[in-house]
């Protein structure tokens, strides 16, 4: 089979398609003919081994696709579409899965959204819902607001009552985001008096940041009497100290919300998840905007697009028709 492989840790130049044997599946994994698969910040980190999960070279990226089933394993029948979030070796024509990253998609989903779903809607969930407690009524400051896990975060904030500010660096990045249900737009550039004029100085009461870097001191400004400010990732490449004195005098908390880590503890909970965001799937509530889809041989730009900041809403390889 053909797949994107990892040969050296240079960065995306170094993701080559090759021909590579076909997944030998463990007891119970589901065996899932790839239509699509997501491209991710985590896979563009893999290409330069500076991501948690550091697999021997050469490895095949690509931590969720869509597909279909070839053969009845862990609960599945063959022919059955799904989602599912391998971690690694997505970005084939063929991946095996454990079963509880496997999930059975709508017919009304059509494979490209699909394959923008698992990790970033799953992500967002985690750190709105269980990490953040977010309530309806709620104000939500999100960075990124653009990309695949701020769009994520824009539709599950917005479709669980909340107030959405999203936090952009141009217009067309701004469009992208009221898409995706932000109801105020404030640009990257001084996002911190923008807020303060939005919220008539209360300030959000979440913040949920795939960014970190200079931007964390004024999101940590930015939080209402006993705001969360959600730590989802960094890529902005500077990895910030937190000045934890600022925590005290409006009782406001810093969170961590690291995914991968909590489905390897609880690898029941990815289900369950799955369960509250299908139906959003379903209403078209969730509808992940794509910004671009490339084939197979064009992994490496499909990368490139993310670590250039190029990308606009998700980036997809279509690996089958």
């Amino acid at each position: 089979m053909r797949a994107a492989v990892i040969t050296s840790r240079d960065g995306p130049d170094a993701v080559r398609v090759l021909e590579v044997p076909e997944p030998r599946p463990a007891a119970g994994q589901v065996v899932v003919d790839v239509r699509c698969a997501g491209v991710a910040f985590p896979d563009v980190l893999q290409t330069r081994g500076e991501y948690q999960l550091r697999p021997e070279l050469p490895v095949v990226p690509g931590w969720e696709v869509s597909g279909v089933v070839r053969a009845d394993a862990g609960g599945f029948r063959a022919g059955d579409r799904v989602a599912a979030m391998p971690v690694l070796g997505g970005l084939a024509e063929t991946v095996a899965v454990d079963p509880a990253m496997v999930f059975p998609l709508p017919d009304t989903v059509p494979f490209d959204a699909a394959a923008a779903v698992p990790l970033n809607y799953l992500t967002a969930h985690l750190a709105l819902g269980r990490r953040a407690r977010l309530r309806t009524g709620e104000t939500v400051l999100v960075h990124g607001a653009a990309g695949g896990l701020g769009t994520a975060a824009c539709q599950l904030a917005a479709a669980a009552g909340a107030r959405v500010v999203a936090v952009v660096s141009s217009a067309r990045k701004a469009e992208v985001a009221r898409a995706a249900g932000a109801h105020d737009v404030v640009p990257a550039d001084g996002f911190r008096d923008a807020v303060h004029r939005l919220t008539g100085g209360r300030g959000v009461d979440v913040v949920v940041d795939p960014v970190g870097g200079d931007r964390f001191p004024d999101s940590l400004r930015c939080l209402a009497r006993e705001g969360r400010l959600l730590v989802l990732g960094f890529t902005g490449r500077g990895i910030p100290a937190v000045a934890v004195d600022r925590l005290l005098p409006g009782n406001t908390t810093v969170v961590g919300v690291a995914s991968a880590e909590l489905w390897r503890a609880e690898p029941e909970y990815p289900r369950q998840q799955w369960r509250d965001v299908e139906p959003l799937l379903r209403s078209g509530a969730v509808d992940p905007p794509i910004g671009a889809v490339h084939p197979l041989a064009d992994t490496a730009e499909a990368l490139r697009s993310l670590d250039e900041r190029r990308a606009v809403g998700r980036v997809l390889v279509r690996v089958r028709d």
